[in-house]
C-alpha cells in the first residue's frame, strides 16, 4: 500500500485540469480551494500558525481510510470509527474542507445512512455526523447537491411504522425518532425539483380524513414536502398543493389531531416564500385559530371541548407565520395582530393566572425574536442562494414601530406575572434592539421607584432582570435614543442597596446586573476633559461629568459586600455542631461577589484600582478569618485583585503572607500540632488564592515561596497541609498553563497595549522534582511499611496536587498498544495534536512508580479508605486529566453560551460581540485541543490502572467500590474498544464454578456491569461476541456460592440488570451489504489506488451457534425461577425479523406458552406470535385497475369522495359473494408448532391459563394474544378448529369476565386470520362462529362489553366488508330488541359501531339500513341507550362532511335527518309554557301525547348533538341553528346541578355550540336565530342568548370583526336587551357590554356615551303617599328601567378597563355618582360599580391619581370611603 507521506499536497476530488503554467514545472502547484468556513478562533491560538499542516494532515487521513473502510465493506469497528474521527475534525477546525469534499462526505455519508438493514446505533451515530454536515445551509447551494428523498421515506415508515416491532422482532431506541426527523429536514433543501409531485402521488391515497392514515399523511407532507425552492420552480413547488391543502384547512372546524401539523407546513411555507403567497384571504381565518388554540376561559360557565386542550396549535409554528406575514402592502395582518393582542391584553395583568398562561407568555416571548429574525434576514444577512424576500414586501421601519406599540402593553403587564419575568426580560430585550425609545423609558419608570421601596422585592427582581435585558440598547444611545447612557450611574448608584445579606435573590439580581453594566462600560474617571475639549455635545457633557462617581461607586460597593463578609463568617451563621462546609446558597453568592467583583476591577482605570487595591489588602490584613466561607470570599476578592493588575498587587500581599507564616513556623513544634493557629491558616488560605496568578510574575518571589512550601507541606494538622498542597497545585498549575493575560472591554487595556498571550514554560524543575521527590518517598515508605496511615495520606494527597498542577506538561502514557481486540482491516490509529507544550523529558516513566500501592493497601489496611480514595482519584486523574476536566469544560462551554446571549445583538447580527466574550471562546477553543489531544488509544499501561480499579470495583467497603466503579465506567467510556478486554475477567466474579468470590465481590462484579447512567453498559455492548459471553455468564451465575436471593440488595440488582438491559437493547445487525453507488463516492474521495480484500460480513451460523450454546446450557442446569425470567427475556430480544429462529429455540418458546410462571408466558405469548409474523407465507400481489372493474372511464382529474370507480368496493346486499370462489392458495405446515398446537393436552392447558386472571379488574384486550392467534389461523388455515371447538363453546357459555376476554381474542385472530382461506373453508367457520357470538353477545356484561368492542373492531379493521357480510347481517339483524334489558341493546349497538367505524366510507348501504332502522326508535326511555345512539349517529353522519375538491358521498345526509325531526318537534316549539320533563320512566301501553314523544325525541337528540360537537369535522349546519331558539328555552339560567338530565344537557349543548367555528358565511344565519329569539317571551331564553353570545363572539372574533354588518347587529342586540324588563337580563347584557369593549369588539365613542347619558336623565316617578302597608311596588315603571339600563351602560364602560385610567372615565365616575340615591336597583348597581372600581384600580392608585382633577378627587374620595365609619 502506497500512502501519500502526510503533509505533501493531494489533488482535490475532480483535480481541474491543470492550469498551472506550464505544466512540466513542478513547483507550480494549484492553489488549494478556499475551505467553506472554518473555526477563526484557531488562528489566534499562540501556536495558530502550526495548526494549518496539522488540519491538511488530519483531514487527509480521515478521507484516506473512510475511503478505504468502505470499499472494504468494513462498516464496524473502521467505517464508524473514522465517521467519528470527522466529527472530532469538524469540532475542532470547523468546516475545514473544500466544497468538493464537503459534497462527497456528504453523499458518503447519505448512502451510508440509508443502507436498508443498518443497525440502528450506526445509523443513528452517522444521523448525527450528517446533520452536522448539513447544518450551514447557505455553504451548499442546490446546484452543488441534490439528495433522493425516497430511501428517506423508506426508511421511516421501516421504523416509526414498524410492522414488527410491536411482536419483539425488532427493538429500536426512542431517540430514534427525533434523529430521524431531523436529518429529513436537513436534507429537505435539496431534494430535487420534482419531489413535490412524486410525494403527493405517494401519499395523497393516505388522506382519508376518517382514518388514522391521515395523520401520517399529514405528518409525512409536513416533514417532506420541499419549501425552499426559487420562484422559477413554484409550479413544481407549493403550487402544486397549497390551494388543496388551505381549503381542506379552512373546511374543517373541529381541531382534528393532524390540522396541527397542517399549520406547521403552513407556517414553514410562509417563512421561506415571503412575498410570493397572498395571505390576505385567509388572515382573518388565521387570527381566529390563533386566537382559538390559546383556550383562553371566556363567559361565565364554559365548558371546555377536552380535545382543544391536546390538539391545539404549537406556539412557535404560529409566530412563525405571524412573522412571516406582517409587512407588505396591505398591512392587515398588523391590524389583526393589534386587534389580538388588544383582546387577549388583560389577561396578561399579574391577578390573572390559570393554565393557559403558559401559552401566552411564550406567544410575548416568541414574537419579538420571530421579528427580529425576520429584520436580520432582511436588513443584514449576507446574500445566499436562498429566495430573497422582494422589496415590495419587506419590512418598513413603520411597521417596525407599529409592531412594537401594539405589543409593549403586554409586555409591560407580564413583568410582574406569576410565571417570573424571563419571558419579560426576553421580549423586552429584542424590542429594544428595535425601537429603543418605546421600550426603555417605561422600563426605566417602573425601574426607578422599585429602586426606592423596601416592601417590595418582588417588584425589584423583576424590574432589575428586564433593565438586564435591554442594558446593551441602553448603554450604546444611538440615533433613536442618544440619552440611553446617562441613565447608567443613577442606575448602578441606586441598586447598591441590593446587596443584602438577608435576601439571597436579591442579593444574586443586583450581582448580574452591576457586573452586566461594568462588562458594557469601562469605569475610568473622564471628567478632566472638560477643560481640556469644548466641542462635546450636552449629552456627552453631562456624562463626563457624571463619570467622577465611578470611584465612590467602587468604593461603596466593596464597602457593601465587606459587610456581607462580615455577616456569613461560620461564628455567626452556624452552631457549633452544624457542618463546617459551604451551604449551597453561600456559595452561590460566593461566585457572584467574585465574579463582580473581578469585572469591576478589570474595567477600572489605574488610579480607581489603587485605591480599591489598597482597601481589599488592608481590609484583608487587619483581619483573621476562618478558612471556609468568610475566608474564602475575601481570598476571592484578593485574587481578583492579583489577576488583574499581577505586578502591583504580589509586591503588597506575598511578602507579608510569607513574613507572617515563617514567622509563626520558626518552631518546630508547630509541624506536630493537631490544631494550629487561626492567623497561620488564614494567611495561608490567602497566600494560596494570591497564586493563581501568570507565572512570569512569580519568578521573582520563587526562594520564598520555595521555603514556605518545605515548612507547611508535612504538617502535621490535615487543615494546613491541605491548604500547602493548594498552594502548591496553583504554584504548578500557573507555572505551566497558557491563557489570556487581559480581559478588558478596550482592546490594550485603558494604559498601554499588551501583547495578547503568554505561553509560558519556566519554572518548570520546581515542580517536577518536588514530584520526583514524594514519589520516591512514597515507594520508600510503602517498601518499609513504616508509615502511619496519616502520612500515607499526606503523601498522596501531595502525589495528587503536583499531578493536577502540572497536568498540562506531562506527556501521554507510554506503553504498547494492545493488539488484536477486533478484527479491522483498516488502521485506527489516533492522530497527535499540538498544543503548544514541549513536554519535559525526565517525567516519562514515573506515572508508574506508586501502582503497586493500591494492591498493597487492599492486601494489609483494606479499612484506610481515605487512602484508597486518594488513590481512585490519582489513578482516574493519570487516566483522564489533561490540564482540565471534561465536565468542567462542558459546564464552562454552556455557560459561555449562556452568557453570549444574553449579551449579543440579534439585528444587526455580523458577531458583534463584547471583546471579553472572544477571548473566553479561545480560552475554550485551546481547552478543547487539549482534551481531545491524545485520543483514545488503548495501552497496556492503561489496561493495567483500569485492572486496578476492577480490583478497588470489587473490594469490601461500599463507598470505596461505588467511587472506584465511577472512575471505572468513565474510563472504559474513553478508550477504544477496551471493553473486550475487561469483561472476561468481570465475568470471573460470577462463574458458579468458583468458591473463593465473597458477596460483596459479587456484587461489585455486578454493579460493574450495570454501568451508570450515562455511560457504557456491559452487560449490553453493540456486539455479538460481548453478547454471547455476558448473557449466559448472567444468567448461569444464579447457581454461583455467593449469589443469596435473601439478600434484597442482590436481588434488586438483577432486577435493574434485567430491566436495562431490556430497555436499552437495540436490535444489532447482521449483514451489511453495501451499495455499488457507496463504492463509487468512496473510490472518489479517495482517488488513491489500494487493492481492495474480499471481506464479508459475519455468517449467519455463528450466531446459530451462539443460540445453540445458549439452549443447551438453559436444559442442563435447573435455577431458580428467576433466572429462568431473565433468560427467556434475553432470549427473546434475540428475536430478529431478518433471521428465523432454529427449530430447538422455536420449541422451547412453544413450550413455554404452558409455563407455570406467569411473566414467562407473557414473554412465550409475544415470542411465538413474532415467530408466526415469519414464517408468514408471501401472498401473490395481482395489481387491478379499478376502471376495469367499475367499468366507468378514467377521469382527467382525480377527486376524492364516492366516485363510480370506487363503487364496487361498497357493500351491497344484492351482490354479497356468497358462491364458491376458489382463491388460489399454497398450504404447508410448520412442522413443530402444527404438533403441539394439534394436542388436545396442551390446547386444554393453554386455554386454562388464557382465561385466568391477571390483574383483577386492569385486564384489557389483549392485543399479543390476538397476534399469536391470528398468525396460527393465517399460517395453518382451520387445522386447529376440531380442537378448539368445544373449548370456544366452553368458553362463551361461561359469563366471568376473564373467559370473555380470552374468547374474544381467539374469535378476534380466527376472523382476521381467514383472510386468504378458500370459500369453503369460510363458509364452514362462519356457520361455527354465528351462533358463538349470538351466545356472546346476550351474555354481555359490564366488564366485558369493552373487550367484545374491541374484538369486532379489531376483526373488521382494514378488510374488505364484503368478505365479511356473515358478520355485518349478524350484528344488524335486531340490536334494539329489548331482550336482556337495556344494558345488552346498548352493548349492541357498541360492538355494531366498532365494526362500522372501521369500514368508513364503504359502507353507505348498511348506514342507511342502520339509521332507517334507528329512526322509530329515536324516542327510547333508557338513558344509556340513549347516549349510545347519539354516538351511533355521530358515526352514521361522519362521513357526510364538505371538503374540497371531494365528491358528494353516498352516505345519510344532515340535513334530510334534521329536517324531519325539526318536523317531530314543532309541538315542543310552538308551545309557550315551560318544558317540563314530565315522562313516566316506562314505556307506556297506548300511544302518548305527541308532546311526551317530542321530549323523549329531543333528549336523544341532544345526546347526539353533544357526542358530535367533538368528534365530526364540520359543525352548525343550518339546519341545527333551528334548534337554538329551543335550547335557549330550556335551558337553566343558575349554576344549578340537580337540574334534570334534560336542562343539564341543554345548557351543556348551548355551551359546546357556542365555541364552534363558524364559516363567514354562517355568520348572518346564527345573528337571524338570535335576534329571533331575544324577542321571546320567555327571559331564560334570552339571558341565555346573551351568554350564548359572549363565547361565540370571542371564539370567532376576527371572522365577526371582518363583517361590519354583523358587529353592528350584536351592538343592537346589547344596547337591546339592556332595556329588557327582567332585571337578570338586564344584568347580563351589561357584563356582556362590558366584555366585548374589553376585547376591543366595541368601542365606547360618542353616540354611545350620549345615548347613556339620554337614558340617565329619564325623569322617576313622583312616589306616591301610600300606605305603609303596600311598601314594595313590584312592578318597575319603563322610566325606571330606562333609567337603569343608562346607569347600566355606564357601569359596563368603567368596569371594561379594569386596570388603566382611559380618558373619558373620570367623567363617566362623576355621572355615576349622581345616581347614588336612585331607588333600587339602581341604587345597587352604582355601589356594585363603585366598589369593583376600588378594587380593580387599587393596586395602581398613585398613577391613577394622575387621570383626575382636584374636585373630581374629592368627589371620588368621598364615594370610596363608607359613610358609616363616622355615623
Amino acid at each position: 500500500m502506497t500512502h501519500s507521506p502526510p503533509g505533501s499536497p493531494r489533488c482535490c476530488v475532480t483535480g481541474a485540469p491543470g492550469k498551472a503554467g506550464g505544466g512540466d514545472d513542478p513547483s507550480a502547484v494549484m492553489a488549494p480551494p478556499p475551505p467553506q468556513k472554518e473555526i477563526v478562533y484557531n488562528k489566534l491560538l499562540p501556536y495558530g500558525e502550526r495548526l494549518e499542516a496539522e488540519a491538511a494532515r488530519f483531514l487527509a487521513h480521515i478521507k484516506d481510510n473512510l475511503a478505504r473502510a468502505v470499499q472494504l465493506q468494513e462498516l464496524w469497528p473502521g467505517g464508524l470509527f473514522w465517521t467519528r474521527k470527522l466529527s472530532t475534525y469538524i469540532r475542532l477546525y470547523g468546516r475545514k474542507f473544500s466544497r468538493e469534499d464537503h459534497v462527497l462526505f456528504i453523499k458518503l455519508l447519505y448512502e451510508l445512512v440509508t443502507i436498508p438493514r443498518l443497525e440502528i446505533s450506526m445509523m443513528q451515530g452517522f444521523a448525527r455526523l450528517l446533520i452536522n454536515l448539513l447544518k450551514k445551509k447557505e455553504l451548499l447551494s442546490r446546484d452543488d447537491l441534490e439528495l433522493p428523498w425516497r430511501p428517506l421515506y423508506e426508511m421511516l415508515e421501516r421504523i416509526l411504522y414498524s410492522k414488527t416491532e410491536n411482536l419483539g422482532l425488532n427493538w429500536f431506541p426512542n431517540s430514534v425518532e427525533s434523529v430521524l426527523k431531523t436529518l429529513v429536514k436537513s436534507c429537505r433543501p435539496y431534494f430535487p425539483e420534482d419531489a413535490t409531485a412524486e410525494m403527493l402521488d405517494e401519499w395523497r391515497p393516505l388522506m382519508c380524513p376518517f382514518d388514522v392514515t391521515m395523520q401520517k399523511a399529514i405528518t409525512y407532507f409536513e416533514l417532506f414536502l420541499p419549501t425552499t425552492l426559487p420562484p422559477a420552480l413554484h409550479q413544481k413547488g407549493f403550487k402544486l398543493w397549497f390551494d388543496e391543502f388551505i381549503g381542506l384547512w379552512v373546511s374543517v372546524q373541529n381541531l382534528p389531531q393532524w390540522e396541527g401539523h397542517l399549520v406547521n407546513l403552513f407556517a414553514r411555507l410562509a417563512t421561506d416564500n415571503i412575498g410570493y403567497i397572498d395571505w390576505d384571504p385567509y388572515v382573518p381565518k388565521i387570527f381566529t385559530r390563533i386566537l382559538r388554540s390559546l383556550n383562553l376561559p371566556v363567559g361565565s360557565n364554559q365548558v371546555v371541548v377536552p380535545r382543544f386542550l391536546t390538539n391545539a396549535y404549537d406556539v412557535g409554528h404560529a409566530v412563525m407565520w405571524i412573522t412571516a406575514m406582517m409587512g407588505g402592502p396591505s398591512k392587515l395582518v398588523q391590524k389583526h395582530l393589534s386587534g389580538l393582542f388588544n383582546s387577549i391584553a388583560s389577561f396578561y395583568h399579574p391577578s390573572n393566572n390559570g393554565r393557559w398562561l403558559n401559552k401566552l407568555m411564550k406567544l410575548l416571548q416568541r414574537l419579538p425574536s420571530g421579528v427580529v429574525r425576520r429584520l436580520h434576514r432582511e436588513r443584514y444577512k449576507k446574500m445566499t442562494w436562498l429566495t430573497p424576500v422582494p422589496e415590495s414586501h419587506k419590512l418598513t421601519d413603520q411597521d417596525v414601530t407599529d409592531f412594537v406599540e401594539c405589543i409593549i402593553q403586554p409586555v409591560l403587564l407580564a413583568m410582574f406575572s406569576k410565571t417570573g419575568s424571563l419571558e419579560a426580560a426576553q421580549a423586552l430585550q429584542n424590542l429594544a434592539l428595535m425601537r429603543p425609545e418605546l421600550v426603555i423609558p417605561p422600563v426605566l419608570e417602573k425601574t426607578y421607584p422599585a429602586l426606592e421601596t423596601l416592601t417590595e422585592p418582588h417588584q425589584l427582581t423583576a424590574t432589575l432582570s428586564c433593565v438586564i435585558g435591554v442594558a446593551r440598547s441602553l448603554v450604546s444611545g444611538g440615533k433613536w435614543f442618544p440619552e440611553g447612557p446617562t441613565h447608567m450611574l443613577p442606575l448602578l448608584m441606586r441598586a447598591l442597596p441590593g446587596v443584602d445579606p438577608n435576601d439571597f435573590s436579591k442579593c444574586m439580581i443586583t450581582f448580574q446586573f452591576i457586573a452586566t453594566f461594568s462588562t458594557l462600560v469601562p469605569l475610568v474617571d473622564c471628567s478632566s476633559v472638560l477643560q481640556e475639549r469644548d466641542d462635546l455635545s450636552e449629552v456627552e457633557r453631562e456624562l463626563c461629568s457624571a463619570t467622577a462617581e465611578f470611584e465612590d461607586f467602587v468604593l461603596q460597593f466593596m464597602d457593601r459586600c465587606f459587610g456581607l463578609i462580615e455577616s456569613s463568617t461560620l461564628e455567626q451563621t452556624r452552631e457549633e455542631t452544624e457542618t463546617e462546609k459551604m451551604t449551597h446558597l453561600e456559595s452561590l453568592v460566593e461566585l457572584g461577589l467574585s465574579s463582580t467583583f473581578s469585572t469591576i476591577l478589570t474595567q477600572c482605570s489605574k488610579d480607581i484600582f489603587k485605591v480599591a487595591l489598597e482597601k481589599v489588602f488592608n481590609f484583608a490584613v487587619s483581619n483573621i478569618f476562618e478558612t471556609r466561607v468568610a475566608g474564602r470570599m475575601v481570598a476571592d476578592m484578593c485574587r481578583a485583585a492579583v489577576k488583574c493588575r499581577p505586578e502591583e498587587s504580589l509586591k503588597l500581599f506575598v511578602p507579608h503572607c510569607c513574613n507572617v507564616i515563617t514567622h509563626l513556623t520558626v518552631n518546630d513544634d508547630v509541624l506536630r500540632d493537631e490544631e494550629l493557629d487561626k492567623e497561620l491558616l488564614w494567611n495561608l488560605q490567602l497566600l494560596s488564592e494570591i497564586t493563581r496568578v501568570d507565572g512570569k510574575k512569580l519568578l521573582v518571589y520563587r526562594e520564598q515561596l520555595g521555603k514556605i512550601l518545605q515548612r507547611t507541606l508535612h504538617l502535621t494538622c490535615k487543615q494546613g497541609y491541605i491548604l500547602s498542597c493548594n498552594l502548591l497545585h496553583h504554584l504548578l498549575r500557573s507555572a505551566t498553563l497558557i491563557y489570556p493575560t487581559e480581559y478588558c472591554s478596550v482592546p490594550g487595556g485603558f494604559d498601554k497595549p499588551v501583547s495578547e498571550y503568554f505561553p509560558i514554560k519556566t519554572k518548570l524543575n520546581v515542580g517536577c522534582s518536588l514530584l520526583w521527590l514524594e514519589l520516591i518517598q512514597l515507594k520508600k515508605k510503602a517498601c518499609f511499611l513504616l508509615c502511619s496511615r496519616d502520612d500515607v495520606q499526606q503523601c498522596l494527597a501531595i502525589v495528587h496536587n503536583c499531578l493536577i498542577g502540572s497536568g498540562n506538561i506531562l506527556p501521554p502514557l507510554k506503553g504498547e498498544r494492545v493488539a488484536h481486540l477486533v478484527p479491522s482491516l483498516v488502521s485506527l490509529e489516533e492522530t497527535k495534536l499540538y498544543t503548544g507544550v514541549e513536554y519535559a523529558l525526565f517525567l516519562s516513566d514515573n506515572k508508574f512508580l506508586f501502582l503497586p500501592l493500591a494492591g498493597y493497601i487492599l492486601d494489609n489496611s483494606e479499612d484506610d479508605t481515605k487512602s484508597l480514595f486518594l488513590i481512585i482519584k490519582i489513578i482516574s486523574d493519570v487516566l483522564q486529566f489533561q490540564g482540565s476536566h471534561k465536565h468542567e469544560f462542558d459546564s464552562r462551554w454552556k455557560s459561555f453560551n449562556l452568557v453570549k446571549k444574553s449579551m449579543e445583538n440579534r439585528l444587526q447580527g455580523k458577531k458583534q460581540h463584547i471583546r471579553a466574550l472572544l477571548i473566553d471562546r479561545v480560552m475554550l477553543q485551546h481547552e478543547l485541543r487539549t482534551l481531545t489531544m491524545e485520543g483514545c488509544e488503548y495501552k497496556t499501561s492503561h489496561q493495567e490502572m483500569i485492572r486496578d480499579l476492577l480490583c478497588l470495583s470489587t473490594s469490601s467497603y461500599g463507598q470505596v467500590r461505588s467511587k472506584a466503579q465511577q472512575a471505572f465506567f468513565t474510563a472504559l467510556g474513553t478508550y477504544n474498544f477496551c471493553c473486550r478486554d475487561i469483561i472476561p475477567l468481570v465475568l470471573e466474579f460470577l462463574r458458579p464454578d468458583r468458591q473463593d468470590v465473597t458477596q460483596k465481590q459479587f456484587k461489585g462484579a455486578l454493579y460493574c456491569l450495570l454501568g451508570n447512567h450515562s455511560g457504557v453498559c456491559l452487560a449490553n455492548l453493540h456486539d455479538w461476541d460481548c453478547i454471547a459471553q455476558t448473557w449466559p455468564a448472567i444468567v448461569s451465575s444464579g447457581l454461583s456460592k455467593a449469589m443469596s436471593l435473601e439478600k434484597p440488595s442482590i436481588v434488586r440488582l438483577f432486577d435493574d440488570l434485567a430491566e436495562k438491559i431490556h430497555r436499552q437493547y437495540e436490535t444489532i445487525g447482521l449483514d451489511f451489504a453495501v451499495s455499488d453507488r457507496l463504492l463509487g463516492i468512496a473510490v472518489m474521495l479517495q482517488k488513491s489506488e489500494h487493492p481492495s480484500s474480499d471481506f464479508t460480513g459475519l455468517c449467519s451460523e455463528e450466531i446459530q451457534l451462539g443460540i445453540q450454546r445458549q439452549k443447551e446450557k438453559n436444559a442442563e442446569a435447573v435455577r431458580p425461577w428467576k433466572f429462568e425470567h431473565i433468560s427467556i427475556g434475553f432470549l427473546s430480544l434475540l428475536l430478529r425479523d431478518d433471521r428465523i429462529l432454529p427449530v430447538r429455540a422455536i420449541k422451547f418458546f412453544v413450550q413455554c406458552l404452558n409455563h407455570d410462571a406467569i411473566v414467562v408466558r407473557k414473554v412465550a405469548i409475544s415470542a411465538v406470535a413474532g415467530i408466526l409474523k415469519q414464517l408468514k407465507r408471501t401472498h401473490k400481489k395481482v395489481p387491478i385497475c379499478p376502471y376495469e372493474i367499475s367499468g366507468s372511464p378514467k377521469p382527467s382529474s382525480i377527486q376524492a369522495g364516492d366516485r363510480p370507480d370506487n363503487q364496487w368496493l361498497h357493500y351491497d346486499s344484492q351482490s354479497l359473494p356468497k358462491t364458491k370462489e376458489a382463491w388460489e392458495s399454497c398450504c404447508f405446515a410448520e412442522q413443530i408448532i402444527y404438533d403441539h398446537f394439534s394436542d388436545p393436552k396442551f390446547v386444554e392447558q393453554l386455554i386454562k391459563f388464557l382465561s385466568l386472571e391477571d390483574r383483577k379488574g386492569k385486564d384489557k384486550f389483549n392485543p399479543r394474544r390476538f397476534c399469536l392467534f391470528k398468525g396460527l389461523f393465517r399460517n395453518f388455515d382451520d387445522a386447529f378448529l376440531p380442537v378448539l371447538q368445544p373449548h370456544l363453546e366452553e368458553l362463551v357459555a361461561d359469563s366471568h369476565e376473564s373467559t370473555q376476554r380470552c374468547v374474544a381474542e381467539i374469535i378476534a385472530g380466527l376472523i382476521r386470520g381467514s383472510k386468504h382461506w378458500t370459500f369453503e373453508k369460510v363458509e364452514k367457520l362462519w356457520k361455527l362462529l354465528c351462533p358463538l357470538l349470538r351466545t356472546a353477545l346476550s351474555n354481555i356484561t359490564v366488564e366485558t362489553y369493552n373487550d367484545w368492542g374491541t374484538c369486532i373492531a379489531t376483526s373488521c379493521e382494514s378488510r374488505d366488508p364484503r368478505k365479511l357480510h356473515w358478520l355485518f347481517e349478524l350484528l344488524l339483524e335486531s340490536p334494539l330488541s329489548g331482550e336482556g334489558g337495556s344494558f345488552v341493546d346498548a352493548c349492541r349497538l357498541y360492538v355494531l359501531q366498532g365494526g362500522l367505524a372501521q369500514q368508513e366510507w364503504r359502507v353507505p348501504e348498511l348506514l342507511h339500513r342502520l339509521l332507517k332502522y334507528l329512526e322509530p326508535k329515536l324516542t327510547q326511555v333508557y338513558k344509556n341507550v340513549r347516549e349510545r345512539i347519539g354516538s351511533v349517529l355521530t358515526y352514521i353522519f361522519m362521513i357526510d362532511v364538505s371538503l374540497p375538491n371531494t365528491a358528494a358521498t353516498k352516505s345519510p345526509r344532515v340535513h334530510e335527518f334534521t329536517t324531519r325531526i325539526l318536523e317531530n318537534l314543532k309541538p315542543l316549539m310552538e308551545a309557550d309554557e315551560e318544558i317540563q320533563n314530565h315522562v313516566m320512566e316506562e314505556n307506556g301501553i297506548g300511544e302518548q301525547d305527541e308532546r311526551t314523544q317530542g321530549i323523549k325525541l329531543l333528549k336523544t337528540i341532544l345526546k347526539w348533538l353533544m357526542a358530535s360537537a367533538g368528534r365530526s369535522f364540520s359543525t352548525a349546519v343550518t339546519e341545527q341553528l333551528q334548534l337554538l331558539p329551543l335550547f335557549f328555552k330550556i335551558a337553566p339560567v343558575e349554576n344549578d346541578n340537580s337540574y334534570d338530565e334534560l336542562k343539564r344537557d341543554a345548557k351543556m349543548c348551548l355551551s359546546l355550540m357556542s365555541q364552534g367555528l363558524l364559516y363567514p358565511q354562517q355568520v348572518p344565519l346564527v345573528l337571524q336565530v338570535l335576534k329571533q329569539t331575544a324577542r321571546s317571551n320567555s327571559w331564560h331564553a334570552r339571558y341565555t342568548v346573551l351568554t350564548y353570545l359572549q363565547t361565540m363572539v370571542f371564539y370567532n372574533l376576527f371572522i365577526f370583526l371582518n363583517n361590519e354588518e354583523a358587529v353592528n347587529d350584536i351592538r343592537w342586540l346589547v344596547i337591546k336587551l339592556l332595556e329588557d324588563e327582567q332585571l337578570e337580563v338586564r344584568e347580563m347584557a351589561a357584563t356582556t357590554l362590558s366584555g366585548l369593549l374589553q376585547c376591543n369588539f366595541l368601542t365606547m365613542d360618542g353616540p354611545m356615551q350620549t345615548h347613556f347619558e339620554q337614558l340617565c336623565k329619564m325623569r322617576l316617578p313622583k312616589k306616591r303617599k301610600r300606605d305603609l302597608g303596600s311598601v314594595v311596588d313590584t312592578i318597575p315603571s319603563g322610566d325606571l328601567v330606562k333609567r337603569h339600563a343608562g346607569v347600566l351602560g355606564l357601569s359596563a364602560c368603567i368596569l371594561s378597563s379594569p386596570y388603566d385610567v382611559p380618558t373619558w372615565m373620570p367623567q363617566l365616575l362623576m355621572d355615576l355618582s349622581a345616581h347614588l340615591n336612585d331607588p333600587q336597583p339602581i341604587e345597587m348597581t352604582v355601589k356594585k360599580t363603585l366598589s369593583n372600581f376600588r378594587r380593580t384600580h387599587h393596586d395602581n392608585w398613585q398613577e391613577h391619581k394622575q387621570q383626575f382633577t382636584d374636585d373630581q378627587l374629592l368627589v371620588l374620595t368621598d364615594l370610596l370611603v363608607s359613610p358609616c365609619y363616622y355615623a
